[in-house]
């Protein structure tokens, strides 16, 4: 893993010879040695079809191209750090929660109306998330941002998991989700229009929940 976590806050990664990381432009705290940082202008690895999907989403996160030897610090806004580990599978998450990740991870889009049909349409607007989701697939390292630290939740085939649409960060792993309506005693007590919906999770993988329902 190219993360080493320096506090809740702050990561420092190790970059080394013929291998790119990307990451957030302005994430960049201070680093040592030889390294390069370029402006990446098709948004990572996911070429066109990426940008475009960032375009209609209109949530175009402009990256930074890591390079040469030496290890760098990266943080941002003082948002709370999350690393996470792929071995081979799909991780999907808000563009603007990337901090930094490896460079052999292959990134791409996804419309978040194909899985719920219109509920996620829906939970775009709920939870002022596009309805282009960003997706990360392979084997390498992603460092996410949230308010308040992270929880991950295992989610099991049979046991669906239930977030807060505004507490979710991301998933990953063979993972359908839904919105539904939760109608009862949030709305009683005169909570935000969000809180009348459920995120559900089913299937196989893990979910990661912040400990806020602030946005980025």
């Amino acid at each position: 893993m190219p993360f080493r976590e320096i506090n809740s806050k702050m990561v420092e990664a190790t970059v080394v010879p013929g291998q790119k990381m990307f990451s957030q432009r302005g994430a960049m705290l201070a680093y040592k040695g030889e390294v390069s940082f370029t402006p990446n202008i098709q948004g990572g690895q996911g070429g066109l079809a990426s940008m475009i999907g960032q375009r209609v989403a209109n949530e175009a996160t402009p990256l930074m191209t890591v390079e040469g030897s030496g290890t760098v610090m990266f943080g941002h806004g003082g948002h709370h750090i999350q690393v996470i580990q792929l071995t081979g599978d799909t991780l999907y998450v808000e563009a603007d929660r990337l901090l930094a990740f490896d460079g052999t991870l292959q990134q791409g889009t996804m419309f978040m109306g194909s899985q719920g049909g219109v509920m996620g349409m829906v939970r775009g607007q709920v939870t002022g998330q596009g309805l282009f989701t960003t997706t990360l697939k392979g084997h390498g390292a992603v460092a996410v941002m949230a308010h308040g630290g992270v929880i991950e939740l295992p989610i099991t085939p049979g046991r669906a998991v239930h977030v807060d649409p505004q507490a979710y960060v991301a998933h990953h792993g063979d993972v359908r989700n839904k919105l539904s309506t939760a109608l009862g005693w949030r709305d009683m007590v005169g909570r935000g229009s969000g809180e009348a919906f459920q995120l559900e999770l089913s299937g196989s993988g893990a979910v990661y929940v912040q400990a806020s329902e602030e946005k980025l």
